[in-house]
């Protein structure tokens, strides 16, 4: 008896407080093309509340709201103007869910408050040889830099060096087909080749090589993005894939922690939808495989189908470690996102130098001082390269540099000064490696040796 008085109590409260509240759905769309505003930030304030939402892939919310009050709604977005506008339900509201459209105001010219400053000094030469071209470099632990040179053509042989500054320490002849150098979350080089990968041991007189199978070293090496003394940090990030998770483990009592999801709503959408648009054969190898491996067949004609259009881009949202700071950078939320070293969220502020790439130049890519923990954010105008330096506080990029050549290729930084691959224009010079100092003196400090998620 008691259970029933209180079931009908609770079914009363919830119809008088569904009397006097209504569900609002929320679309911004662009004024001009009428284009779904995503990521838009709404403050909702009435009598002593506040809400804050955010739109999504479509550009819509939804909200519950009481009746018989004025609701104060504030939209704001870094490419439209900002709009606030004024709405009151009333109790003649009788339908279930309120139906509301706003247009933003888009701001055709973007001004981004950055002043471009040039390195100070001229470039110089920090490797060169008139017998061998620089394809690929990995600045050491100790200062020195490890070389990927090749005479002629990169496929038909390379060449490994160790350069101090001042003279080659040691040489190895590459053994297959070499493609990069990449280092791991330890700071090891490696060799990655076409059908193999090899470690790079460095002593004091030579350079010695061990083979890695190359399946080995993607599945479980690749992927950890740092360690600290109890922690190691990972995703689980795949290229034909639009999400990706990022985890911390606990090495003391073998626990995983999952820090943040990264997704592309709008391409996650595009994703899965692929699968209404095939035949019927492939619906039915799409489900076949789907009762094999338990993976949704919506997922397996995207990954074989979808990300093989011009729509598809692969995800980047790169995570970077500074002393007991992670930092993440979602940019499909606009959101740069701090945790501790244990993967407790901390902060988060908005971020917009992704944004209009035509006219600024933005390639994707983020470089990491190793040496000084500083992150940069690389630009691309008219070939001529753009260094931001990142406020990791705000998210703004306050000043560029540029750099003095034209068309430089891996682009690395360390300790204050950029490194490049270079070749003159319409040159017979071989592809040189040079050095050119920035106009800042950051000082150490304790950063991740990993490589992020990247298209590059």
């Amino acid at each position: 008896m008691k259970q029933l008085i209180f079931f009908l109590f609770s079914m009363l409260c919830f119809v008088t407080f569904s009397q006097d509240s209504i569900y609002v759905q929320v679309k911004l769309i662009q004024n001009q093309s009428g284009e779904a505003i995503r990521n838009a930030e709404a403050t909702i304030k009435y009598a002593n509340t506040v809400l804050e939402k955010r739109t999504q892939t479509k550009g819509e919310f939804t909200v519950q709201l009481p009746k018989g009050v004025t609701i104060n709604f504030n939209f704001s977005h870094f490419k439209y103007k900002e709009l606030s506008v004024r709405e009151k339900f009333t109790n003649r509201d009788i339908q279930d869910t309120i139906f509301l459209s706003y247009e933003m105001e888009y701001i055709r010219v973007q001004n981004f408050n950055e002043i471009v400053v040039a390195a100070p000094g001229v470039p110089v030469v920090y490797y060169g040889s008139p017998r061998l071209h620089v394809s690929d470099f990995e600045i050491m632990k100790n200062g020195d830099v490890l070389l990927l040179t090749y005479p002629k053509r990169l496929k038909k042989g390379s060449e490994l060096l160790i350069w101090n500054g001042l003279k080659v320490k040691g040489s190895f002849e590459v053994p297959g087909l070499a493609e990069e150098l990449q280092h791991d979350y330890r700071g090891n080089s490696h060799v990655i080749c076409s059908d193999n990968v090899y470690g790079v041991h460095v002593t004091e007189k030579e350079i010695a090589l061990s083979s890695i199978d190359k399946a080995y070293f993607l599945k479980y090496l690749a992927p950890i993005l740092d360690t600290n003394k109890t922690k190691m940090y990972f995703s689980n990030f795949n290229k034909d894939y639009p999400a990706f998770d990022y985890f911390a483990y606990d090495q003391m009592d073998s626990t995983y922690t999952k820090i943040l999801e990264i997704q592309d709503d709008l391409m996650m959408e595009l994703y899965r939808s692929e699968y209404k648009w095939v035949d019927v054969r492939t619906k039915l190898w799409a489900k076949n495989k789907e009762l094999q491996t338990g993976v949704d067949a919506e997922v397996w004609v995207g990954a074989n189908y979808f990300t093989q259009s011009v729509y598809y881009k692969e995800l980047y949202a790169p995570m970077f470690h500074r002393n007991d700071t992670l930092f993440v950078f979602d940019y499909y939320k606009d959101k740069l996102r701090t945790f501790n070293a244990k993967g407790e969220k901390i902060d988060s502020t908005s971020i917009y130098h992704h944004y209009d790439k035509k006219h600024t130049g933005w390639q994707n890519n983020l470089i990491q001082d190793r040496a000084t923990g500083q992150i940069y954010a690389t630009y691309d105008r008219a070939g001529y390269s753009y260094l931001g330096v990142i406020d990791t506080k705000t998210g703004e990029i306050n000043e560029q540099i540029k750099l003095e050549y034209r068309y430089a290729q891996n682009i690395a930084i360390h300790n204050n000064f950029v490194y490049y691959i270079y070749r003159p224009f319409e040159s017979t010079q071989k592809k040189y490696l040079y050095k050119e100092g920035l106009p800042y003196k950051f000082e150490k400090a304790k950063t991740s040796i990993g490589k992020s998620p990247s298209k590059e």
